[in-house]
């Protein structure tokens, strides 16, 4: 046994030696550290094999179980309808995977919480996802994703990565293009879906590369429609972006710009934000997509045009309720109450009016006398997401609308708003 732990010595000091050295020249320090601390640990083997081994008290004679069958699993009685939706879930990504891609983004003032991308020399550089919006290599994400971006890559299910141009942008939705010269053989565009005949309780499978882990898929339901985000504030206000699909489907920082995907694999929006509480940045199990009715209507203006005209109204609004109302002795409890007419707007030439009385108590500096707007095209409106919604949907700009509205002596009339594009 020495014999043999000698010789394995002499094969490790082999192993770690380097060539000879010059004569007059001395050995690098580091291989004599590792030549020491071989010897020591040859030296410690032998005191090893050469102490006597501590006697083992014998194992103790442990009684036979009687034999039990394992616990039986289910049956196909009980799994099939899961099984079937399984499969369903396979084969939905794989149809959708090849056409959602990961974004690097370089030279991007995104927001502290998107992950960067290793290896990159910029520490502001970021990373989002995206899908394949036609044959032409037009891929859809989100605005927020590649604003200020200095370069852009793409990365495809199968590894391949291509450069890609920024076509354009639009902040009042937070969508943007962006479009690379050559696409994987055989990747396809996606499918838009219809997003206004969405409904609550609908499933939502979300795919992307929340945190950098490229194609994730998450599943949950479409857990509300009609919600409205906070857009970009100019010099005039703060815009929304309306009609905004919520789900619990998981997304986190890095899904920003992918798919939010029907049970048939249809794109019913683009995941664009998550509810955080205060101080975190992961998901709280309340996500955020613009719908597929936005994208069909304005990512062809940033194909062509680089831009898209959102329709303007000119006014600041308030939604009314019963609360609301009996403060500000009004009879009407629902719509949406004007406070401002800017100038100039189209609400401005229309004739619609904003309150000019005395500021009401308690209600900062709100004037009473406003018009309240019930209804445009003929649909009733109950609050302002619902009439922004509507404008948002159902207009462009240079289209005229005819609003319902309340005036401040109580009676009812039409007035017909030609809607310019925003400032």
């Amino acid at each position: 046994m020495r014999f043999l732990l000698l010789c394995g010595l002499c094969l490790l000091l082999v192993g770690c030696s380097l060539p000879p050295m010059p004569l007059g020249q001395r050995p690098d320090p580091t291989v004599e550290a590792i030549q020491t601390q071989v010897a020591l640990m040859a030296e410690e083997q032998l005191l090893m094999l050469e102490a006597t081994p501590t006697p083992r008290p014998p194992l103790p004679v442990l009684p036979t179980l009687p034999p039990v069958s394992p616990q039986p699993t289910l049956g196909a009685e009980l799994t099939e309808p899961l099984l079937s939706q399984e499969r369903l879930l396979v084969e939905l990504f794989r149809r959708a995977n090849p056409a959602v891609v990961s974004i690097d983004v370089l030279g991007s003032s995104l927001p502290s919480n998107h992950p960067a991308i290793p290896g990159l020399p910029d520490a502001r550089s970021g990373q989002g996802s995206g899908f394949l919006y036609d044959d032409q290599g037009h891929i859809v994400t989100n605005n927020h994703v590649v604003a200020r971006s200095s370069q852009l890559q793409v990365r495809f299910f199968d590894g391949t990565t291509a450069l890609a141009d920024l076509v354009g942008t639009d902040p009042d939705s937070d969508l943007a293009v962006i479009r690379v010269r050559r696409l994987p053989e055989g990747v396809g565009p996606l499918t838009l879906g219809e997003s206004r005949a969405v409904e609550v309780g609908q499933t939502a499978v979300a795919i992307g590369s929340p945190f950098g882990e490229q194609n994730t898929l998450t599943v949950g339901v479409v857990s509300g429609v009609g919600r409205t985000l906070r857009g970009p504030t100019r010099s005039i206000g703060t815009y929304s972006i309306p009609n905004i699909i919520q789900t619990d489907a998981s997304i986190n920082p890095g899904n920003s710009g992918g798919p939010l995907l029907n049970i048939r694999g249809e794109v019913i929006g683009v995941n664009t934000a998550i509810a955080v509480s205060q101080g975190n940045s992961s998901f709280e199990g309340v996500g955020y997509a613009v719908p597929a009715s936005t994208v069909a209507k304005v990512v062809p203006g940033l194909i062509s045009e680089g831009r898209f005209d959102h329709p303007w109204m000119g006014i600041a609004m308030l939604s009314l309720d019963a609360l609301m109302a009996e403060r500000l002795g009004l009879e009407v409890d629902r719509g949406v109450l004007i406070t401002d007419v800017r100038s100039p707007s189209p609400a401005q030439r229309a004739g619609l009016r904003a309150g000019t009385g005395e500021p009401i108590e308690g209600m900062m500096s709100l004037q009473a006398g406003g018009d309240i707007i019930i209804a445009i095209g003929g649909q009733f409106v109950a609050d302002s997401d619902q009439l922004l919604g509507l404008l948002d949907l159902n207009y462009r700009a240079g289209d005229t609308a005819v609003l319902t509205v309340v005036r401040a002596n109580g009676t009812t009339e039409e007035v017909d708003l030609l809607l310019d594009a925003r400032p």
